[in-house]
């Protein structure tokens, strides 16, 4: 495929928003569905592994246990 095809295609899906934003949104998503806080953030930890290893050229992403005394 043409390069200037493929950075087109990829500038359609990018969102225009603060990572801040971006976590605190997912995690009130999660809030919304989980039992209870822990599970909130388990639930926020694995969507963000997830689209952070999709969205990495190697896949390769740390998946490492984020501490809940971070809460937003």
């Amino acid at each position: 495929m043409h390069a200037a095809y493929i950075r087109a295609r990829q500038s359609e899906r990018r969102i225009q928003t603060t990572l801040g934003e971006f976590i605190a949104t997912i995690s009130d998503v999660a809030l919304e569905y989980a039992a209870d806080t822990e599970e909130a953030y388990e639930i926020a930890r694995l969507v963000l592994v997830r689209i952070l290893k999709s969205a990495s050229r190697t896949g390769k992403v740390a998946n490492r246990r984020f501490s809940a005394k971070y809460v937003h």
